[in-house]
């Protein structure tokens, strides 16, 4: 009997344990699962890259990239984009777009706009800014030439104001026996401020001034000789002229003449003579005596 009922209890164990299976099974079944957000391919680059530079495969990488975040023109194959190059600095794992790319070329020619040119001028570390010049900075050209004119004298002149700066970068040159460092300087100019820079840099010496970026103000700047830096003479102020025209004569009032004691009274446009009272007893007295 014990036995029975042992083999009883396990076989309603099972029906349990069966039962509860089941339902466990369907209620996990019914539930809604979380998937995630639906990936696709999106090429980026591989390390950082600066503008002008042609793409290899070596340069992009293949991520996935949720399907509804994907950038408008972008890529999902390398392989299109070998050849290509860059119009601007891009970022490591930053995704390479097409408004990003040129097919026309590479280099600095794609940051030079319509009737613009990019003119290279050398200037040494001191005249350079001591290094300070960046691309994107705006710049004064000065140019300075020993012997000008007949005097043979020393001339600096800015020849150029608020140009931009495209490229700035040092090296090494042997000049005699010595090793300076040159700055080799890229300017944006129009085409009649390349011909300037040709001609300043055959002639003399160039210096750059580096300028706030907000400042677009363009001055009248007088060039300057050696002569007159150093010269002592004082400028003698203009003297004024007096004027030449001939002081206006005082008016002499004539005294009026009387005559026999009489006197001459005047009263608007009227004159007439009279004889005091006076005078006239002095006059009969006299000649009563």
């Amino acid at each position: 009997m014990k036995t029975a009922g042992v083999i009883f209890m396990i076989f309603l164990a099972l029906v349990c344990g069966g039962i509860a299976s089941t339902l466990a099974y369907n209620y996990l079944k019914n539930q809604p699962t979380d998937k995630g957000p639906e990936l696709e391919p999106l090429v980026v680059a591989a390390k950082d890259l600066t503008f002008g530079e042609t793409l290899e495969l070596g340069d992009m990488i293949v991520v996935l990239f949720p399907k509804g975040s994907i950038p408008k023109g972008s890529y999902s194959n390398p392989d299109s984009l070998v050849g290509k190059s860059t119009k601007v600095f891009l970022m490591a794992k930053e995704p390479i777009l097409n408004s990003k790319l040129s097919s026309i070329g590479g280099g600095l020619s794609l940051l030079i706009d319509k009737d613009m040119r990019a003119a290279s001028i050398q200037v040494d570390k001191v005249s350079g800014v001591s290094g300070f010049i960046l691309p994107g900075d705006r710049v004064d050209v000065i140019s300075t030439v020993d012997r000008y004119g007949t005097k043979q004298d020393v001339v600096a002149k800015t020849i150029l104001q608020k140009v931009e700066v495209l490229a700035a970068g040092e090296k090494m040159e042997r000049k005699g026996d010595k090793v300076i460092t040159v700055q080799a300087v890229t300017l944006l100019v129009d085409p009649d401020g390349a011909q300037a820079l040709a001609l300043a840099s055959q002639e003399g010496k160039m210096h750059l001034a580096l300028r706030n970026p907000t400042d677009d103000e363009v001055l009248a700047v007088a060039p300057i000789s050696k002569s007159n830096f150093w010269s002592t003479k004082k400028t003698e102020k203009p003297k004024v002229k007096k004027s030449s025209k001939p002081k206006p004569k005082k008016k002499v009032t004539k005294p009026v003449e009387i005559k026999d004691d009489s006197l001459v009274i005047i009263r608007g446009t009227d004159k007439k003579t009279e004889t005091p009272v006076m005078t006239e007893e002095k006059k009969a007295g006299s000649t009563k005596l």
